[in-house]
């Protein structure tokens, strides 16, 4: 068994090495790995490539050729829909987090508008610490959004960025 490399954002040397890289057909397999790791109700290869074909706007980050995250976002008329962010499990709590959601937010006021909104599970309470670390607040909740075990479903903190 090889021992996964540890790339913390916060090491300078580490941090230099990783690049946002487009998210590719090509490249949803090794997506689906870490969405499926990460996940007890993941994404498809369907849910990727429809977002892909729609022209989303979905980024890779690597490091050393590994995968440490992605985001997938929806462009509206002054605003942007987070749809997807996933930092893989052998990654998480190293700062990744944070780097997806600066070159999400770096790409939104790129597209000039001027909000992000995104929904987090209820439960998901390590991820909405992370966004409202990041400026996120919560907008408010929708009901039964997400599944949830045994065909139950989970509400949705929503939570949106003023840019």
């Amino acid at each position: 068994m090889s021992a996964v490399p540890h790339f913390s954002a916060d090491s300078p040397e580490c941090a230099q090495q990783a690049a946002f890289e487009t998210m590719t057909p090509e490249r949803v397999d090794t997506v689906l790995v870490v969405e499926q790791a990460a996940y007890l109700h993941p994404w498809t290869r369907g849910n990727f490539l429809d977002a892909l074909n729609a022209g989303y706007q979905a980024q890779c980050l690597f490091a050393a050729n590994e995968l440490l995250g992605y985001f997938v976002a929806m462009k509206g008329v002054d605003e942007v829909h987070l749809l997807n962010i996933t930092v893989a499990p052998a990654f998480q709590r190293q700062g990744w987090a944070r780097v997806l959601l600066e070159g999400l937010s770096i790409w939104a006021r790129g597209q000039g508008v001027r909000w992000l909104w995104l929904e987090v599970r209820v439960s998901n309470t390590r991820a909405q610490h992370v966004y409202q670390r990041h400026g996120f607040v919560r907008a408010g909740q929708r009901k039964s959004y997400y599944p949830a075990e045994n065909g139950t479903r989970e509400d949705a903190v929503v939570m949106s960025l003023m840019l």
